[in-house]
């Protein structure tokens, strides 16, 4: 139990501390106002007819002028190629390609090789882009050093407490954690939401892998282990869909945490190595210190508690689960400080940390389960509500 909760101090102050060193230094960042390079936009798309128009359309109204957008079906089984014809197939800015099912990364790869432009913006069929986040993410390569940017991924449709629960998780988890790790040069995932990438280092690479289910967490680390800057920009903001249901969020985040073992085990070798620098010192082990290790302890922890209270330790336990939330309260006001949002769904963080407490911990299990065993995990397409909308 204090274990969980010391590690939980340390990781919450030292990344607190970094993210708001990072908002001063982001501030002083100067750009050449000359830099418009030509964008090619890449999606992939399977069965989205509900949203993939309104994702292209969000696009082409994003005010960044030398664009194509280049979506590639991929076998979908509903309508989305019909809808995508329709809507774009005479817009000068739009090519529209099909494919059997191959998967996603099949698909991005497909749309890359399409592609005539050497920066490129990846986004999910589900995400609509805020005014100017290609312009905003783009400017960060005139850095010839800058090898990709993450945008700033937010939920979308916040109209159930799952899809709050998980709109607290995006703004005092993940960008949390890009700002402290744009300090250090040390993010270990650009996003497939809203990503930013050159062109060349992707075909350098073979392109999006198919051998993790987080391709773009195995992505990101390949570029930054080339030596390359991965940069977070807070202004290229993008709303996603969010799960919206206990079963659909469990098997998005079984994807997410079984993908995330598999790159951190595939890029094993940059762990504590320091020609790595920060990536190797200390986000790397991060991933195995909090995302497994610490998540693994949890159920133990909270065993751990329910004993001490019953052997009639019961204050001192309180006393520390106290301190313990308020600890996650004081981060996650941090956070939607740093975010300049309004925390107004802090109220339900109480319940938001039983909630995932859980949800992971069956999670994680699953996970190792898997990997111990061997077993051969699937994309595991999500359902669309056709709910998102730009706050």
């Amino acid at each position: 139990f204090l274990v969980a909760i010391y590690l939980t101090l340390a990781r919450s102050v030292l990344y607190g501390g970094l993210a708001v060193i990072q908002k001063f230094r982001a501030r002083r960042r100067r750009f050449d106002p000359d830099f418009h390079p030509p964008v090619s936009v890449v999606i992939a798309a399977y069965n989205e007819e509900t949203v993939i128009a309104q994702t292209v359309q969000s696009i082409l109204d994003n005010g960044y002028d030398d664009i194509e957008v280049v979506v590639v079906d991929d076998g979908s089984r509903d309508a989305t190629l019909q809808v995508l014809k329709s809507g774009f197939e005479s817009h000068p800015k739009v090519r529209i390609f099909t494919q059997p099912n191959r998967g996603k990364s099949a698909a991005l790869n497909n749309a890359i090789r399409q592609t005539r432009n050497g920066i490129l913006v990846a986004v999910d069929a589900d995400t609509i882009f805020r005014k100017g986040a290609i312009g905003y993410l783009v400017r960060h390569f005139a850095d010839e050093r800058v090898g990709a940017v993450s945008g700033n991924a937010r939920v979308g449709n916040r109209r159930t407490w799952i899809a709050r629960f998980q709109s607290i998780e995006y703004v005092c988890g993940f960008n949390l954690d890009r700002r402290a790790l744009d300090l250090l040069n040390a993010i270990t995932v650009v996003p497939g939401a809203v990503g930013a990438w050159r062109k060349d280092l992707i075909d350098a690479l073979g392109g999006f892998p198919h051998d993790t289910l987080a391709e773009d967490t195995d992505l990101t680390l390949a570029i930054r282990e080339l030596g390359y800057k991965i940069r977070y920009e807070e202004e290229a903001v993008a709303y996603t869909e969010a799960p919206e249901t206990t079963k659909q969020l469990a098997k998005q985040r079984f994807r997410w945490s079984f993908g995330t073992l598999q790159a951190a085990w595939k890029h094993r070798a940059v762990t504590l190595d320091p020609r790595y620098g920060f990536l190797g010192l200390l986000a790397m082990p991060s991933i195995w210190l909090f995302q497994v290790f610490l998540a693994a302890i949890s159920p133990f922890a909270e065993v751990a508690m329910v004993i001490a209270l019953f052997a009639g330790n019961w204050r001192t336990v309180l006393l520390f689960y106290f301190g313990f939330f308020v600890l996650e309260t004081v981060t996650a006001l941090l956070a939607y400080g740093l975010e300049g949002e309004w925390p107004g769904d802090l109220k339900l963080l109480f319940f938001q940390r039983i909630y995932f407490r859980g949800l992971m911990q069956y999670v994680l299990g699953k996970s190792i389960l898997f990997a111990l065993k061997g077993r051969v995990v699937g994309w595991g397409k999500l359902e669309r509500t056709a709910s998102v909308q730009e706050a």
